[in-house]
This record gives structure tokens, C-alpha cells and sequence, in this order.
């Protein structure tokens, strides 16, 4: 594959909700890129998540609110999440969304972590900062296993 090609699809699989970074850096390194170039080019483009998913859901849920069904989905949905988790919003804040979205598990990510955030009305500035913290160390680690992973399984084939 071309070089214009593969960054094309290791943008796109930073920025799917589904892979993230879990997909872009390995997809990157295997296709030749340098570890620390991966990183910095699916980190970037993972951490531009925050404002386009905020940006997004702020249009859309302004148009949505006008029909009867959503609002009345929505301000339940609203309301039953900021109870159950008040104490811990309260107590956490940006700093648990950095964590959350730091795990690089499914559904712990930009995406989720915005849209948590938003749901339970933190300051967007605080969320973008806290998605970027999150986006950084979940490259980080996601770097760190698959390098470290492809070292180990070197260990076990003959070069011929």
C-alpha cells in the first residue's frame, strides 16, 4: 500500500469510535511507520474527537429537543445517569474522564468520554483537556504494548 494510502486509513481508524487508537497505532507501525510518528499522528487525530463529537452533539441534540419523544427520552436518560453518578462526577471530574478515556479498552475512549461528559454537563474546556490527557497516555500504552508485544514474539521465530 502507498504511503498517502495508509495515512489515510490510519487516520480513519483513530478517529471510528469502534478503533481509535487500539486500531490506528498498530495499523501505522505494522504498515512501516515509525513507532513514534504513529503515535503522534493517531494521538493528534484522536484527540480532534472532543470537539468534533461536542460540536456534534450540541447541533443535533438542539435540533432533537424539538420533538416530544427525544426530550422526554433524553431528560429521563439525563436525569437517571447525573444521579447515579453525581458522587462520582463530584468527586472526580475532568480528572475521571482523563482516566476513563486513558484505558484503551472498547468503549473507553474520545468518544465515550465526550459524550459522558457532555451528558453530564462539564465544562467543555475541562473535557477537551481531559480528552487530550486520556488520548495521550492511551497512546502511550497502546504504543508501548504493541511494540513490546512484537519484540516478544520475535523472540520465538528463526530468521532464516
Amino acid at each position: 500500500m502507498n504511503t498517502p494510502g495508509i495515512l489515510l486509513w490510519t487516520a480513519l481508524f483513530s478517529f471510528l469510535p469502534i478503533s481509535e487508537l487500539r486500531g490506528g497505532i498498530p495499523f501505522a507501525i505494522q504498515n512501516g511507520i515509525p513507532w513514534y510518528w504513529a503515535y503522534l499522528y493517531c494521538a493528534g487525530l484522536n484527540a480532534l474527537v472532543a470537539p468534533a463529537c461536542w460540536v456534534f452533539l450540541s447541533t443535533l441534540h438542539k435540533l432533537f429537543l424539538k420533538m416530544a419523544w427525544y426530550r422526554k427520552f433524553f431528560d429521563r436518560f439525563v436525569e437517571r445517569a447525573r444521579v447515579k453518578l453525581h458522587s462520582k462526577v463530584e468527586k472526580w471530574g475532568w480528572l475521571g474522564i482523563a482516566v476513563f478515556v486513558a484505558i484503551p479498552l472498547p468503549i473507553t475512549g474520545a468518544w465515550t468520554g465526550t459524550l459522558g461528559s457532555w451528558v453530564l454537563g462539564l465544562s467543555k474546556r475541562k473535557t477537551m483537556i481531559a480528552v487530550i490527557i486520556g488520548v495521550l497516555v492511551s497512546g502511550a500504552i497502546v504504543s508501548a504494548v504493541w511494540i513490546l508485544g512484537i519484540q516478544a514474539f520475535h523472540l520465538f521465530i528463526k530468521k532464516v
